[in-house]
């Protein structure tokens, strides 16, 4: 077929207006569609973290905003002891908004001796001895550190927390890069002093042989009667209640991707089938000349799936570098994810246009094969 490519191009030139919109259909389609993939990505890679299984988050009972939970941080040398559990990590979290948002700052802190093992951080500027020498240092991730054009050396504010930025960090967990680190007590200091030895959230981890949900039970029977009563659940379970109003708008999101693949394949169709009008005369003298039905039905297949998958080129394209440029992430009650291109989302994006490509086309080709010669040249 590739000694055909002449005249498929030479057709899509000759109505190149028509096929320019079809093509710029098509690519805001899978760009829209890319973005809703990204946003599914990113929501289940945090909610899905194997990890998660064996890591147990201790909440105040009855709190949901990391603003409100409040738990003693001598809660962690108590749950240390108990049976099944071989770290806890004390964890203060501030953010600037507890509602869903794209540009959510959220600060973590944590004792500094443990934030090497307890996360995996790599630096990609700064150093980690300022990091543990200075009282108001802080890491910062790169998603965050490009949104808001955040150097080394700088200072970063947000409301009564005003950091040095020692350090910025990449992770394997995209959500990881749209935190902030920065010691516990600093921290906690700058939220008043009433907040000085009190935590956010403990987190847990769990022996390999022990069951998580027996710790998590024995962690609230500790705490019952304590000054602060506790909820703990296994760490997935946390965040899929927390985002569980997410989750739902990202499930709703999820047919809007559909939607936008629906369009492209009756967008392209349409085209298609003006295309074989406009040409039946053209296809009857191909068929004259010895041209086979299977092999005019390849042409103008042929014809479907480049314009498809012009515009899915450049809207998935267009949508990956997008994702990348930007760092988007969301935010919700501290908790963040990030919406971040790959090679799987490029490859859906591409497959799709191909499949949609092909299928727009079967129609169409299948009617022109079908029309007699003679009628052709009679009304053509």
């Amino acid at each position: 077929m590739f000694r055909f490519s002449p005249y498929v191009l030479k057709n899509l030139w000759r109505h190149r207006t028509r096929s320019l919109l079809t093509v710029s259909g098509a690519a805001v389609a899978l760009l829209v569609f890319c973005f809703v993939a990204a946003v599914q990505d990113g929501l289940d890679e945090v909610v899905r973290d194997p990890r998660a299984e064996r890591t147990l988050v201790v909440f105040q009972e009855n709190r949901f905003c990391p603003t409100t939970s409040r738990l003693p941080q001598d809660y962690a040398r108590q749950i240390a002891k108990l049976g099944g559990v071989s770290d806890v990590l004390p964890l203060q979290v501030f953010t600037n908004n507890c509602r869903a948002s794209l540009d959510v700052i959220v600060f973590h802190g944590l004792p500094a001796e443990k934030l090497r093992a307890a996360r995996e951080l790599h630096l990609v500027a700064g150093d980690w001895a300022e990091f543990e020498g200075r009282r108001d240092a802080a890491l910062v991730g790169a998603a965050v550190a490009g949104r808001r054009k955040i150097a080394v050396g700088r200072q970063f504010s947000i409301g009564e927390v005003s950091v040095h930025v020692a350090g910025i960090f990449a992770s394997p967990s995209p959500a990881d890069e749209n935190l902030i680190y920065t010691h516990l007590e600093f921290l906690q200091r700058a939220q008043g002093a009433g907040a000085v030895g009190q935590v956010t959230q403990l987190e847990v981890h769990v022996t390999d042989g022990a069951d998580p949900d027996a710790v998590a039970a024995a962690i609230d029977d500790a705490f019952h009667a304590g000054p602060a009563a506790t909820t703990t659940r296994r760490k997935g379970v946390f965040l899929l209640s927390t985002l569980a109003d997410v989750i739902d708008l990202v499930r709703f999101a999820r047919w809007l991707g559909y939607a936008c693949i629906g369009l492209v394949l009756s967008l392209v169709a349409t085209t298609t089938v003006m295309a074989v009008q406009d040409r039946v005369r053209q296809h009857a003298l191909l068929e004259t000349l010895g041209m086979r039905p299977g092999r005019l039905f390849r042409l103008i297949v042929s014809e479907s799936l480049l314009v498809c998958l012009v515009g899915g080129v450049a809207g998935t394209g267009l949508a990956l570098a997008a994702l990348g440029w930007s760092g988007l992430g969301v935010g919700v009650e501290g908790i963040t994810f990030a919406f971040r291109p790959s090679l799987a989302l490029g490859l859906t994006g591409l497959g799709i246009s191909a499949l949609v490509g092909l299928v727009a086309g079967i129609f169409p080709a299948w009617q022109a094969t079908r029309t007699r010669i003679v009628d052709a040249l009679r009304n053509g």
